[in-house]
């Protein structure tokens, strides 16, 4: 048996740190579960004062994260603290009341990653057929929050989304980005024997090039969601599907191809929509929807409150309008909360301005 120069075994030099971590974990354990008992004390709290609807907060939530990634010294990343912690409080909100997000599905989708990203793996899935499905789900109260696609870093606005949001009275409460890794997934052995590749119609847009590249002559067929795109592949040994990892777990697809995407650093941001909005987190962005008279300069001129107050704008993004021909509506995203300056003041004037104004909510930035 190898030993070093003080004359240790490997054994014995593992037996030492593996009883630290012995004694480590019993410690986190105990701690995890001081931590549950804390967070159902604060829902008997709620409920004596009648606030338990407001069991998930999302703006406590952001400002608890900040605080261990800047607390955090490593060797664990921000972002693997991040997704730990996330755990640790869906577990104890679970405790308190399982929280139902709905998404558009079916399982398996980058809209259930989001999900789980934000809500984490205790949260109750509710996987809905359309976005529209989604949103009905929260507004009738069958759902505590929806979570939705609302732009591509790559293809750009969703547009059913953005319809949605103009006339619903469900709160922008939350923000999710998600990194896409699109890959080729089936049950061939080769790209030679691919008969035809099906995703959604963003994702297939998302891989033009690359298909063009190795799969120029096979037909590409737009489904419904890449987690369809998946079962369908699972089923049909020649066909595949481009779809993320938690679609190739679920249907037990192998690759063919990884991140196959052809832009690098395609990015998916979602929107989290509930009842209630979200308080001031201290890093937060509101989104609006604007419409003005349809005459020169109506829109620098509806925007200057904005530009006045110093608040920046991250997104703009126009819609037609429902009500008549040739006529939109302005989708903005600023930084800052409505309920803080100096946004607060910039709306009001911005009120008086526009032909029409309606703020979606103010929420925590996404952290990562």
């Amino acid at each position: 048996m190898s030993a070093d120069k003080t004359g240790q075994t490997i054994q014995e030099a593992l037996a030492v740190v593996r009883q630290q971590i012995d004694g480590i974990d019993g410690t986190l354990l105990e701690l995890l579960n001081r931590r549950a008992q804390c967070a159902r004390e604060v829902g008997e709290i709620k409920a004596r004062f009648g606030d338990d609807g407001f069991i998930y907060r999302p703006e406590r939530e952001a400002q608890v994260l900040r605080r261990l990634q800047d607390m955090n010294q490593g060797p664990l990343a921000d972002e693997t603290i991040t997704r730990l912690f996330r755990e640790v409080m869906s577990a104890c909100l679970a405790l308190e009341q399982p929280i139902g997000v709905a998404f558009l599905g079916p399982l398996g989708t980058f809209s259930e990653s989001a999900a789980v990203k934000q809500f984490g793996h205790a949260a109750r899935l509710l996987p809905q057929a359309s976005i529209d499905d989604v949103f009905r789900a929260v507004e009738a109260g069958h759902a505590d929050y929806a979570v939705v696609p609302v732009e591509n870093s790559t293809e750009g606005a969703i547009g059913r989304t953005l319809d949605l949001l103009l006339g619903t009275s469900l709160k922008i409460c939350g923000e999710v980005v998600v990194r896409i890794h699109q890959n080729l997934l089936s049950k061939a052995v080769s790209l030679g024997e691919v008969t035809q590749v099906l995703s959604h119609a963003q994702s297939l847009a998302q891989c033009h090039e690359w298909l063009n590249r190795n799969l120029p002559d096979v037909p590409r067929i737009p489904v419904a969601s890449n987690a369809e795109a998946a079962r369908l592949a699972a089923e049909n040994p020649g066909w595949a599907a481009i779809a993320g990892e938690a679609a190739a777990e679920r249907y037990q697809l192998p690759y063919l191809a990884s991140s196959i995407e052809d832009e690098p650093n395609n990015t998916t941001r979602f929107l989290v929509l509930g009842r209630f909005a979200a308080g001031v987190s201290g890093q937060d962005k509101t989104s609006l929807i604007l419409s003005t008279p349809n005459r020169t300069g109506a829109l620098q001129s509806l925007l200057a409150p904005l530009a006045e107050a110093g608040v920046s704008m991250t997104r703009l993004e126009s819609r037609p309008a429902r009500h008549a021909l040739w006529e939109y509506v302005f989708f903005v995203d600023i930084e800052g909360h409505a309920d803080a300056e100096p946004v607060k003041s910039a709306l009001a004037k911005l009120s008086a301005e526009a032909a029409y104004l309606k703020v979606l909510g103010s929420y925590p930035a996404a952290v990562y």
